[in-house]
């Protein structure tokens, strides 16, 4: 029993993880985001993590969390598979480059831009509404577009630590027409192989709290489902209303640095 009571959180601990997942697994499955920008604060704030630390633990969560919300919105026909895969291939090759780039660029300077480019995704979600009887076309010039979403997407989240889907979701919906659900269906999917690339170092190096990660992940499984059912029960302008809501979250996230 000791040896457990080494390796597991205390009670109150592991019921503050399993709160932090219920609320992490809402928001993924309403917003088609990983949650990290929930998680990893939290982890930091119940229970002392470095940052460092509560982002390699964040990133296991993400993978089972991301898992479940993909058949979610799979079931209702809510992904395009294609976009998925070129956004997630331009996102390797993003995240090197972002690796590359943290000391030797600006990052206050950068997150300011960032945060602009928030606010305007925000403003354009109301003016571009798209309706969800539309399928999304995937043209040659859709193909090269997507691909170099992934790149900056990869790129942003090496150099600022922060999940796709306040990129992916946005730049779907406004830019290629895709409506809010396959949006957030195809950001969940793009999000598994860049957790997995990102989680196998981070246990290599002891960089996850595997207890922690375990709790918080279950937990959020249980109201993915949950999220995702919200986000096909609202309608596209209140599921925008929402999203602009948690965009303008984010945003005040990365003010704070």
């Amino acid at each position: 029993m000791a040896e457990v009571a080494k390796w597991w959180p205390g009670n109150r601990q592991a019921g503050l993880f399993v709160l932090l997942g219920l609320v992490a697994g809402l928001f993924s499955g309403m917003f088609g985001v990983g949650g990290g920008l929930i998680i990893v604060p939290g982890l930091i704030a119940i229970a002392g993590f470095t940052p460092r630390l509560a982002a390699g633990t964040s990133l296991l969560t993400i993978v089972p969390l991301a898992a479940v919300g993909v058949v979610s919105y799979a079931a209702a026909g809510s992904i395009s598979w294609i976009a998925a895969g070129l956004l997630a291939l331009g996102a390797v090759v993003g995240a090197q480059l972002g690796t590359f780039l943290l000391s030797r660029i600006n990052l206050v300077l950068l997150r300011r831009v960032f945060v602009g480019f928030i606010l305007l995704s925000i403003v354009m979600l109301f003016v571009v509404v798209p309706s969800r009887e539309v399928a999304m076309q995937i043209t040659w010039g859709a193909v090269l577009a997507l691909t170099a979403v992934g790149v900056l997407v990869g790129t942003l989240s090496g150099l600022l630590g922060i999940g796709g889907g306040a990129i992916i979701v946005p730049a779907l919906m406004v830019v290629f027409g895709a409506s809010d659900l396959v949006a957030k269906g195809t950001s969940l999917l793009t999000m598994i192989p860049a957790a997995i690339s990102g989680t196998v170092p981070n246990v290599m190096r002891r960089n996850v709290d595997v207890p922690a990660a375990l709790i918080v992940s279950v937990a959020a499984c249980l109201t993915t489902f949950l999220g995702s059912a919200l986000a096909h029960a609202v309608s596209p302008l209140v599921s925008n209303i929402c999203f602009s809501l948690f965009l303008a979250f984010v945003a005040v996230r990365l003010l704070r640095g």
